[in-house]
Formats: C-alpha cells, structure tokens, sequence
C-alpha cells in the first residue's frame, strides 16, 4: 500500500500548502535510521481541511511537525504560501512561523502551568510586538469569546483548574492570536470524552469559517474525520495508500481504508456488518515489506504486491489510490 506519485497534487500556484516527497527519519538506540514519513506529498487549498487518517505509528503526527518544521526533514520540501521553508535559516523560519500553528493533542501538558490563561493567550502578542497593552486585553478577550469562554471567569486563572476540553479551547484561543492561515491540529480531541469532542469540532469549523483557516486535521478515527474534512488523505507505515472525500471514505478503493471504514462503530446495534479482517500486525517501520507495504496483512495481495511498489492513480473523479488490485 506504499504509495508513490503526484497525480493527486493539484494547481501548485492554488494551493495554500504544497508538501512534496517529504522524507522524517529517526534513529534507533542503536544508531540505525528508519523512515517514519517515506516520500508523502499532499496539498491543501485555502480554506480547505484536509485530514490524515491512519492507526498509531503510521507517521501522522511526524508528518505534521515535519510540516510546520519542528522536525529536522532529510529530504522534500513544503511550500508555505508560495516560500519554501524547508532549508530556512532560524530567523527566517521564524519570521514564517506566524503564518502557520499548531494545536497538539496533549492540551493540558501543552499549556504553561504557571501562567494564568489570559497570559498564555497574549504569550503570542507579546512576543511578536502585536498591539498595545489595551488593544491585547480585546483580542484576547474577543479570543475566548470566540472560543465560549468568558474571560472575566477564566482570564486569571491556571491552565491547571481546567478540563481536557477547557485546555483545548484556550490552545485554540493561543493558535489563533497570530492569525495565521494555516491551523496544524494534531489529534486534537483523541483524549476527550465524545461528548466534549463535538464540542470542539464545532468551534473549530467556526473558526476556520470565521478566521478564512486552512487546516491540516490528524486523527485516527475516520467517524472524526468524516464531520470536519474536505479531503481525507490515508496513510499506512510512513506513505500514502488513499486520497478521497468524506462521501468517497463510504466506498474506499483500497483494501486498507476499507478495514479503517469497517472499524468505525455503528450507532444502531441491530445493525450487522462484515467487518475486514487484517492478518497480523502492522511490520516495523524499520523493515517495511518491499513492494507494496500493506501487503502482508492484505487478503488481495498477489506476487506483483511484493515486486512493485504502487503508484497512486485516480480512479474516480478527485478518488486516488496506490493499489495494484484497487476495489472496484
């Protein structure tokens, strides 16, 4: 399921952000490097959302911090608004850096435990030389509006007194101070409760709406991924296997994000399904099968899987997948 190829790029001067072949390497105690990100490229549009979806281990979460370059790439390139930051000097990353932010899943572990929450949402102002003493005291009021918290209540109080949910929102409120274009949102809501989890769902379509964001959405739960995204884009042990729709996830063609379909929990329970069923576990990232990588656990797999690794193709309009035996 390894997946190569660009025909799923699209218009380079249309898009917000432009990944090519970007290639994180790791390495192991014992001094061996393995690929964690092996040659993705993807593309998003502004005021798109586009999610990475796949089980743990599969390289979302590096890919997103090789994106916003916390992460040193070896090879590839991202182009952020027409400027390529790979290869950037510090200052001049920095200088980029403003224009793209990040919400980590650890929402209360990313929060400084000894600044009160409105001293951690104008951190950013502050930094920057944004606005007066008074023009920061209504931003950072209008964030936390914008955000459903009232700033009278939460303003000078610890990260610390606060839910899962309550610390992602003031992550949001901190994202959002430097208006960037593009929001980085890794796994956001994996660690709340379902109830809680919509609740922030919602208020990140408002922002986005409200803020003209581009997002970049990584998430294993495809059901999460299905209500927010415009473009899903599967990946499996470092490549991409899939590029597809929200409505295109309902009839995926490749073998892999039919399991991912099959796994999502059906409300009603007299419902019965075929659920797909994946032989083994998922190869080390270290040896990663020669071919296609998800050939080991697929049941349509056949010799020209372990000679030939597959190129990503289209097969229905917007529809891409790197399969030599596609579901059709």
């Amino acid at each position: 399921m390894t997946g190569l190829g660009k025909e799923h790029l699209r218009q380079a001067s249309d898009a917000l952000l432009r990944v090519e072949d970007l290639v994180v390497e790791y390495k192991t105690g014992r001094g061996d490097m393995f690929q964690a990100v092996a040659g993705v490229s993807f593309d998003i549009m502004p005021n798109e959302t586009v999610a990475i979806v796949g089980e743990s281990g599969c390289g979302k979460s590096t890919l997103a911090k090789g994106v916003m370059q916390l992460l040193t790439t070896k090879s590839g390139k991202v182009v952020l608004s027409g400027v390529e930051i790979t290869g950037l000097g510090k200052e001049e990353l920095r200088q980029v850096r403003p224009n793209m932010q990040m919400i980590f899943q650890d929402s209360i572990a990313s929060l400084d435990p000894h600044m009160t929450v409105s001293q951690i949402v104008e951190q950013p102002l502050k930094v920057w030389g944004r606005g007066t003493d008074q023009e920061r005291k209504e931003k950072i009021e209008d964030l936390l509006k914008s955000v459903n918290l009232d700033p009278d209540v939460v303003g000078n109080r610890k990260s610390t007194e606060f839910s899962g949910g309550q610390c992602q929102r003031i992550s949001i409120a901190r994202a959002l101070a430097l208006e960037p274009k593009l929001l980085v949102c890794d796994e956001p809501v994996s660690s709340l409760d379902v109830s809680i989890q919509a609740q922030i769902l919602n208020i990140i379509r408002e922002m986005k709406n409200r803020y003209g964001l581009s997002l970049l959405f990584i998430s294993h739960d495809l059901a999460v991924v299905r209500r927010i995204s415009d473009r899903i884009v599967v990946m499996y042990l470092g490549k991409i296997c899939e590029v597809l729709t929200p409505d295109q996830s309902l009839s995926p063609a490749h073998h892999y994000t039919q399991a991912l379909v099959l796994a999502v929990p059906m409300p009603d329970p007299t419902i019965r399904r075929q659920r797909a069923v994946l032989d083994g576990e998922p190869p080390s990232p270290m040896y990663p099968p020669t071919g296609c990588r998800f050939r080991t656990r697929c049941a349509a797999m056949t010799t020209i899987c372990a000679e030939q690794e597959p190129q990503l193709r289209e097969v229905s309009p917007g529809q891409f997948v790197a399969c030599h035996h596609p579901i059709v």
